[in-house]
């Protein structure tokens, strides 16, 4: 039996960059709040609560019920928040640390730019997701579509301009079928390819790896939205393809007369979890 590991896997640059803001901020001497998931793993919350610090829901800030008090400090999560969160916590005098992602930051600037210049946005993604809630809330003039099936029904107006954006953990395979569409029927429409870099970079790694692996195991959280990407392009080269938290999730049944086990794992996981997964491995078989 051999384990290989996926060329590009685990934490990418935003998540890291929320996570040590975290612990930077934990080692202040202040009451440390978090608004929501710091990033999509139940681990990694966990952790943080263990460092001192307390989760609030963004439902907790819209109705009040919230511990926090003028110049207390609240983290905004990688995934971002809405702007009608951000102006609560400006009004109650809060100092904010925004850990949101740079692409997300990104795209939400884009969207804000285009309609000042009158395009009406079309959004590709999850609309549930906290990223595409926050997004589209800085904008007035926004339908947002789960894919291309969607939007293929979706009747465009020739005397509109029209700007597409994504979410960052869109399929990019999925991303240029819809290029391919709407370049093909229509003329007035702007789309900008923000799909994050290192998203595209593990859904690739994650394709060349399921198609050689006997079976493959996509290490993250059921929330994380680009762990269930990854989760749909090992299955499109690998029916053998599970998603998993952690080690205890690992079902050694599954490894039986296996020859070559793939890991990856989403953006929001962390490298001990791997270690721990690959660990269990070693420890009941031969590898």
């Amino acid at each position: 039996m051999k384990i290989i590991r996926a060329e590009k896997m685990g934490f990418c640059f935003g998540v890291k960059k929320a996570i040590d803001t975290c612990y930077d901020i934990s080692k202040e001497n202040i009451k440390k709040y978090i608004l929501g998931m710091v990033v999509h793993n139940k681990d990694v919350v966990k952790e943080m609560e263990s460092i001192g610090f307390e989760i609030i829901e963004e439902e907790n800030i819209l109705n009040g019920n919230n511990p926090l008090k003028e110049n207390d400090s609240i983290i905004i999560r990688a995934h971002g928040t809405t702007k009608e969160i951000i102006d609560i916590l400006h009004s109650k005098n809060i100092n904010i640390i925004d850990a949101t992602c740079v692409f997300v930051k990104k795209i939400k600037e884009i969207l804000i730019e285009q309609e000042k210049k009158g395009d009406y946005i079309l959004f590709i993604g999850d609309k549930n997701h906290p990223e595409v809630k926050g997004i589209i809330s800085f904008g007035k003039n926004v339908t947002v579509f789960k894919d291309l099936n969607e939007l293929s029904n979706f009747e465009l107006n020739p005397n509109i301009s029209y700007t597409i954006l994504t979410q960052t953990t869109l399929n990019k395979d999925n991303f240029f079928k819809i290029k391919d569409f709407l370049e093909k029927k229509y003329k007035n429409i702007k789309i900008f390819d923000r799909i994050c870099g290192a998203t595209s970079e593990r859904q690739e790694a994650t394709k060349k790896l399921a198609k050689i692996s006997d079976i493959i195991f996509i290490v993250g959280d059921e929330k994380s939205s680009n762990s269930k990407k990854l989760l749909e392009v090992a299955k499109t080269y690998n029916k053998n393809s599970f998603l998993i938290q952690n080690e205890n999730e690992l079902d050694l049944e599954l490894l039986k007369n296996k020859e070559i086990i793939g890991i990856t794992a989403g953006a929001s996981t962390p490298e001990k979890i791997i270690k721990n997964i690959e660990t269990k491995i070693r420890g009941n078989f031969d590898v």
